[in-house]
């Protein structure tokens, strides 16, 4: 079955957005859209807004469609609304994880350990944590994890190119104790270690103010 304009339009333009391609503050033109992707007005339209209930777009009056760009407060609020809901859809996620979703997971683990470059960590990092909450059966939860996920993507690539690889392993252990703890179906250890692993990045996010310079 052929996929609908408005979602390949939409697929393109995520894809765009969370590469750092469109950069935080960037003008989408629906018009270049259009032309672009031979389509016509209608299906960019819709595209747009569905990349706006993302998080990953936002509108302005009479100006239009833009990737928003945000300040360094604004992000670390963004992080502190992940530390509260991020454990607790994990936690409804768990019980309805599989044994083929665990299997997956240590895969994924593996591949992020042999030091791929920024842009694939960044993509085996959403693909894991992503997977730990995908069975989680509160669609409205779930959704507002993908929309903060999206809203601070720019700022997690910004900060791991500042970082470099040096801190990969403090990565590396955390995700290992969130591995196991979901083996264990321990889902008081498997809150405790993912709340620390995203208050870590927003204290060390806060120390580099330079990041959120335009």
């Amino acid at each position: 079955m052929r996929m609908p304009e408005s979602e390949r339009v939409a697929d393109h333009l995520r894809a765009a957005i969370l590469s750092g391609e469109i950069a935080p503050g960037g003008r989408i033109r629906q018009e270049e859209v259009a032309e672009r992707s031979g389509a016509s007005r209608l299906p960019v339209r819709e595209a747009l807004r569905m990349l706006e209930a993302e998080g990953l777009v936002e509108h302005e009056s009479n100006k239009g469609a833009r990737v928003p760009r945000l300040g360094g407060h604004e992000v670390d609020v963004i992080y502190q609304m992940r530390e509260r809901l991020e454990p607790l859809a994990l936690a409804e996620s768990m019980p309805h994880l599989t044994e083929e979703d665990l299997l997956r997971l240590e895969r994924i683990q593996e591949r992020i350990e042999r030091g791929p470059d920024v842009e694939g960590f960044l993509a085996l990092d959403r693909e894991f944590h992503l997977l730990t909450y995908s069975r989680c059966p509160i669609v409205q939860l779930s959704s507002m994890v993908v929309r903060l996920w999206n809203s601070t993507q720019h700022y997690r690539r910004a900060y791991m190119r500042l970082t470099g690889p040096g801190r990969r392993w403090v990565v590396d252990a955390e995700h290992r104790l969130i591995i196991d703890a979901l083996a264990r179906r321990d889902a008081v250890d498997a809150e405790r270690h993912l709340s620390g692993h995203i208050r870590r990045t927003r204290v060390e996010l806060s120390r580099h103010p330079e990041l959120f310079t335009s």
